[in-house]
């Protein structure tokens, strides 16, 4: 039932999580195409200059917790079961996307996001074990 519920949501939900990366959440289109590579310094950064608790929440944890989703996508493509073939098909997805963001001057192209993203997701790997171990999935 769980997995037949996610089947027909995820679809949904990356289009959802597109449309926020690259138009929701007041996003405008930036003069410059704007990168950031200095993985987790940027982030700290961020922290350090952000004006309130709530900024960092959405920002930093948004990243983390909007992609925990994308953990479960071994119950869509059995071949993304294992926690190594589904980060190496990941990570090339989320840079197409950040690169995208850049292209597009739509966003920033983050490393950290890519860390936070697949950090989501391997959260997600984790718990959809749990479910399996616990529930007999």
């Amino acid at each position: 039932m769980l997995k037949k519920l996610y089947k027909i949501v995820i679809i949904p939900y990356t289009l959802f999580l597109l449309y926020l990366m690259f138009l929701g959440m007041g996003r405008f289109q930036y003069e410059d195409n704007l990168i950031t590579v200095e993985p987790v310094f940027s982030t700290i950064k961020f922290i350090q200059g952000a004006m309130s608790w709530k900024d960092i929440v959405i920002i930093v944890l948004g990243n983390i917790v909007m992609f925990i989703p994308f953990g479960f996508l071994g119950w869509v493509f059995p071949k993304l079961t294992d926690l190594k073939s589904l980060v190496f098909n990941f990570i090339p997805a989320i840079t197409i996307v950040e690169g995208l963001q850049y292209f597009t001057r739509l966003g920033i192209f983050e490393v950290d996001d890519i860390l936070l993203n697949t950090f989501g997701v391997y959260l997600g790997w984790l718990f959809r074990r749990f479910i399996e171990k616990r529930f007999n999935y």
